[in-house]
């Protein structure tokens, strides 16, 4: 091979080698993440840890945090709003404070004031699932008003034209925020169904025996009721007793909301106690709060300057549309994530 044939070979396979090598692409994004999140301080204060939305939200933000070099934590203040407000005057006092709050409000002012000071002091704050006057950083959670209006369509087909078209709720109380604006959204529905009447509207103040016992009057002083809506399958459990001890399991059409666990709401609704829940997508929820504390710790922006909603995709579940996904399994879920 002459000279000229050697010096085109190697030229073509020089050529051919910087065209197929690939060049080391310089990311930014691994580190900028790493810097923004590692060792932050994310504290959840939910109503209690001791139902299953709390321990479901808590083992996903613990294992979704950890992971990317933070600090988990979480508070219990057993239903008791002192007891909450306690716990977020400490956290926002500590030193180092948190970064981030996650705070379930037991209603719509008790922590008002004490968020808004989280926030001067540069904290973070995501309302979950329970709306308060306060413009928190984010909320994420139901849409109440539309979640009463689901409830209310699923207890008019559940009842059937051919029903008494009877309805009872139970309440949760007059100033929770979930409780009031489900009740706005069911009447909402019932304005356009004349047709339909509620008989009666206690409150159970959260407490499966007070619903049981309301429910009992109720269907004492209506025997010919269709449906009712209970505003949390934390005390539907209550108000089944009561139905069932009245032996009208196959006439009252139980309607209510919760968090979709499995044995909470799926096996009550293939068993029939409940006609229809309005579930919370609770792995959707979680990914919501994730990606909020993610883009909020990375964004640079004062705490207090934007406040978003974020709602969850609710849907009226009956037995027939149960599937293998349908609900989540705490005590899978639990050690999965290594609690």
């Amino acid at each position: 091979m002459d000279f000229v044939k050697i010096l085109a070979t190697a030229t073509a396979l020089a050529v051919s080698l910087v065209t197929t090598t690939p060049v080391l692409a310089d990311d930014p994004g691994p580190a900028a993440y790493a810097t923004a999140l590692s060792g932050k301080r994310v504290v959840m204060v939910p109503l209690a840890m001791g139902f299953d939305l709390a321990q479901g939200w808590s083992a996903i933000l613990k294992r979704e945090v950890e992971a990317f070099g933070g600090t988990f934590e979480t508070r219990d203040p057993n239903w008791s709003t002192e007891a909450g407000a306690q716990a977020l005057t400490e956290a926002i006092s500590s030193d180092p404070h948190p970064d981030v709050l996650v705070v379930m409000s037991p209603d719509l002012n008790s922590y008002a004031k004490i968020l808004k000071k989280a926030q001067q002091a540069g904290i973070y704050v995501i309302l979950i699932d329970n709306p308060a006057n306060f413009p928190a950083d984010a909320y994420v959670g139901s849409d109440w008003n539309k979640l009463g209006q689901l409830e209310a369509e699923a207890v008019i087909k559940g009842c059937g034209d051919s029903s008494s078209k009877k309805i009872g709720l139970v309440q949760g109380d007059q100033v929770n925020a979930t409780s009031l604006y489900q009740y706005a959204g069911i009447m909402q529905v019932l304005e356009s169904h004349p047709d339909f009447t509620v008989v009666a509207k206690p409150d159970s103040n959260w407490d499966a025996t007070t619903a049981r016992n309301v429910v009992t009057t109720m269907l004492q002083q209506n025997p010919d009721i269709c449906g009712i809506i209970d505003f949390w399958d934390g005390d539907a459990t209550g108000t089944s007793a009561a139905i069932r001890d009245a032996g009208l399991a196959d006439q009252v059409f139980l309607v209510t909301t919760g968090g979709g666990e499995k044995t909470a709401d799926c096996a009550t609704l293939e068993d029939g106690t409940y006609g229809a829940v309005v579930m919370t997508d609770l792995a959707r929820e979680s990914g919501d709060m994730v990606a909020m504390i993610k883009y909020l710790l990375q964004s640079g922006q004062p705490a207090g300057t934007s406040s978003p909603y974020i709602y969850t995709l609710l849907k009226a579940t009956t037995k027939a549309d149960l599937a293998p996904d349908t609900c989540w399994d705490l005590k899978a879920l639990q050690a999965a994530a290594g609690n």
